[in-house]
């Protein structure tokens, strides 16, 4: 019988999360085996305070584009947008077909 990611993980969670994700989303091609955990840990902090620093940056862009003035340095950059940028999470998606 050959070892399963689940079979082969120390917890629960982890197991979970092998059966959800399969593929490593952090070093999908296998880069960083070779380095020590310190190193990977430090490296996947980094990756994970540069995701943070997105968003916060595209919350910025966002605000600019509803309230302008509302970030000085992007005041005057970023034109006014009078549409609605939840649109998304209101579900009206009437524009795909079969869809009422």
């Amino acid at each position: 019988m050959r070892p399963t990611a689940c079979s082969m993980t120390r917890s629960r969670t982890t197991c979970e999360e092998a059966r959800l994700l399969p593929l490593n989303l952090y070093d999908p091609f296998g880069f960083n085996k070779n380095q020590s955990s310190e190193k990977k840990e430090r490296r996947l902090v980094m990756e994970v305070n540069n995701g943070r620093l997105a968003m916060i940056g595209i919350m910025g862009f966002l605000a600019e584009g509803a309230v302008p003035g509302s970030v000085p340095l992007l005041k005057g950059v970023i034109p006014q947008y009078e549409g609605n940028v939840m649109i998304p999470f209101e579900g009206d998606f009437h524009w795909f077909p079969g869809n009422i």
